[in-house]
C-alpha cells in the first residue's frame, strides 16, 4: 500500500530520446580537472605533488573531517597542476589535474573485498568511505557517514530509483543493464545498515526494469520493488519516504529521525563496485539530452572530464545552445563555462535551444496558489517569496524555509513566471547568514564574559588578606574594654 504525499508536479518527462540508448564508453580526455571538493562536509586536501606520477584509483585526496569523503585518481599520468579551478557551483575550488597516459596503470589498493569483510557492516563502512561513495544523485552527501550515523536508530533502507527528472535516463539504463550488480549493492547497504528490509521505489514508466529486478530474485534478498506513480519529486527524499513508508519526516528533521535511510539507485551500483571490484568512485553513467543536442545517449564519463569533451564525444550540437545544465532541468544547475568538469554526482548534461526559453520581461504573481498545491513539503511559496522580497528574516524562519528542498515545482507550475526556486535559494542563504551573525555574536560575548571574569574576582580574593591586618586591633581593643570591668566592680564595693 502507498501512502500520498503532498503535492508534485506532471511535467513531460521528455525521457524517450535517450530511454533506448544503452550505455557506451567514450574515450578518455587527454586531461582530467579533479576538485579536491565533490561532496558535502569538509574539503579534501591533495596527497599528491605536481610532477608525480600517479594511478588509477590511487588516493589523491582526503580530509580527517568525519562527513568528506576522499577523492582518487580517475585516470593513470602525471600531475601537471594543483590550483584552483571553477566547479559546477560556480565555486573556485583547489583541483589536481592530470595529463592522462591512457595506460589505467591501476592501483595497488583496487582488490576486491574479501567474503569475510562483507559480513561486517563495519567493515563494508570502511570500504565505502575509502572509495569515496557520495549520493551520486546529485545530493553528494557522503555514504558512509550516512551509514554509520543511522545505526540504532534505521529499520528501513529505502531505495531512489524513481528517476523523477525529465530527460534522465543514467540510473533507468543502469537498472536495466547492470540489475545483478545493483541487487548485490542494495544487499551490500542493508547489511551495512544493519536492517534485513530494503524497499526500491521505481516509477512506472520503466515497467522493464520493474519486472527485470522482480525476475532477478529482489524479493527473496530482501529487497521489495515499489512500483510509484510518475509524479516529480517523486524521488524527493522525504516524499518518497512518505510515499512508502506513510512516516512523515518533522521540519528540520532527517530520515533517521524516522528510522529511514535513502541511498541513490547508482549509489547502490557504486557500492556493489568498491566491494566486489576494489573500485572506487571516479567514473559516472551521464544522459547527455535535450533540444539542443543531435544525438542523446547514456556514457559512462570519467570524473574530472570536461563538459566540452563530453560533448564532442557524443556528437556535439544540433542547434546553437541556449543554456546548458549540469543536472536535471528542474534542480540542475546552468552552466556558463564548458570547462567545467564533471563530478561523482553529474547524472545528466543537458543543452537547451532558445525556443525553450520561457522567461518574461516582468513575473507578476497572481495570487493564484498553485505554488502551494504543488509544493510537496507543504510549505507556502507564496509568503516565502513575498518575505524574501522584504528580506524579513524572522518570517522566513517561521515559514520553515529551509524545509524547502528546491526541486523548483513551484517554478515550473506558477503562471506568472516568478523566480521562486531561485528566491529561495536566497533566502535559506540569508538565514544561514543570520544564524552565523547570531552564532558569532553569542561566541563573541561569552569570550568577553569569560575575558572580565578573572578581572572581577580579583577583589574579593584580595579582600581577606586586607581584614586580616585589623584583627589585632580589634582583639587589644576588646581587652581594652575588658579591662576596665573589674575596677567598676570595686568602685562599687568601695561604695558600699
Amino acid at each position: 500500500m502507498l501512502f500520498k504525499s503532498h503535492g508534485g508536479v506532471h511535467p513531460n518527462d521528455k525521457k524517450a530520446p535517450a530511454n533506448e540508448a544503452v550505455i557506451t564508453t567514450i574515450p578518455q580526455p587527454p586531461e582530467v580537472v579533479i576538485p579536491m571538493s565533490q561532496h558535502i562536509g569538509a574539503p579534501c586536501t591533495p596527497l599528491v605533488a605536481v610532477g608525480d606520477e600517479v594511478k588509477l584509483g590511487q588516493k589523491i585526496g582526503e580530509a580527517k573531517a568525519p562527513v568528506s569523503a576522499p577523492i582518487h585518481a580517475s585516470v593513470s599520468g602525471k600531475v601537471t597542476a594543483i590550483a584552483p579551478h571553477l566547479n559546477n557551483l560556480g565555486n573556485m575550488v583547489t583541483s589536481v589535474v592530470i595529463e592522462n597516459d591512457f595506460k589505467d596503470t591501476p592501483a595497488e589498493t583496487m582488490v576486491p573485498a574479501t567474503e569475510e569483510d562483507l559480513q561486517s557492516p563495519e567493515k563494508i563502512a570502511d570500504i565505502v568511505r575509502e572509495a569515496g561513495i557520495v549520493g551520486m544523485g546529485g545530493a553528494t552527501f557522503p555514504t558512509a557517514f550516512k551509514i554509520t550515523s543511522g545505526w540504532g536508530k534505521v529499520d528501513t533502507v529505502l531505495i531512489n530509483g524513481a528517476e523523477c527528472e525529465p530527460y534522465i535516463t543514467s540510473d533507468h539504463r543502469t537498472m536495466l543493464e547492470h540489475p545483478d550488480e545493483l541487487l548485490k549493492g542494495i544487499q551490500l547497504l542493508m547489511k551495512a545498515c544493519k536492517v534485513d528490509k530494503a524497499y526500491f521505489g521505481i516509477e512506472l514508466n520503466k515497467k522493464f526494469a520493474i519486472d527485470l529486478l522482480n525476475f532477478k530474485g529482489a524479493k527473496e534478498m530482501g529487497i521489495e520493488i515499489v512500483p510509484l506513480k510518475c509524479q516529480y519529486p517523486q524521488g524527493a527524499e522525504k516524499t518518497l519516504i512518505k510515499t512508502i513508508t506513510g512516516r512523515e519526516v518533522p521540519p528540520g528533521g532527517l530520515p533517521a529521525n524516522v528510522g529511514c535511510t535513502v541511498f541513490n539507485t547508482f549509489t547502490a551500483y557504486s557500492v556493489y563496485r568498491a566491494c566486489y571490484e576494489g573500485w572506487p568512485a571516479i567514473e559516472r553513467v551521464v544522459t547527455v539530452s535535450g533540444s539542443a543536442i543531435a544525438d542523446p545517449k547514456n556514457v559512462k564519463v570519467r570524473v574530472g572530464t570536461s563538459m566540452q569533451w563530453v560533448f564532442e564525444q557524443t556528437g556535439g550540437f544540433a542547434k546553437e545552445p541556449w543554456k546548458i545544465i549540469m543536472g536535471g532541468p528542474m534542480m540542475g544547475m546552468a552552466q556558463y563555462d564548458l570547462e567545467v568538469p564533471c563530478g561523482k554526482g553529474t547524472a545528466s548534461l543537458l543543452a537547451f535551444s532558445d525556443d525553450e526559453d520561457r522567461t518574461v520581461a516582468d513575473p507578476v504573481c497572481i495570487r493564484c496558489g498553485q505554488c502551494i498545491d504543488g509544493c510537496p513539503m507543504n510549505l507556502q511559496p507564496i509568503y516565502m517569496y513575498m518575505y524574501q522580497q522584504k528580506g524579513d528574516v524572522e518570517m522566513l524562519q517561521k515559514l520553515n524555509i529551509t524545509d524547502c528542498v528546491e526541486c523548483g515545482s513551484c517554478s515550473y507550475i506558477c503562471p506568472g513566471r516568478l523566480h521562486l526556486t531561485h528566491a529561495f535559494k536566497t533566502g535559506k542563504a540569508m538565514v544561514q547568514a543570520h544564524m552565523a551573525e547570531l552564532k558569532a555574536k553569542a561566541e563573541a560575548e561569552k569570550a568577553k564574559t569569560e575575558a572580565e571574569a578573572p578581572k572581577a574576582e580579583a577583589p574579593k580574593a584580595e579582600a581577606p588578606k586586607a581584614e586580616a591586618k585589623p584583627e589585632a586591633p580589634k582583639a587589644e581593643a576588646a581587652k581594652a574594654e575588658a579591662k576596665p570591668a573589674a575596677p567598676a566592680k570595686e568602685e562599687k564595693k568601695e561604695d558600699k
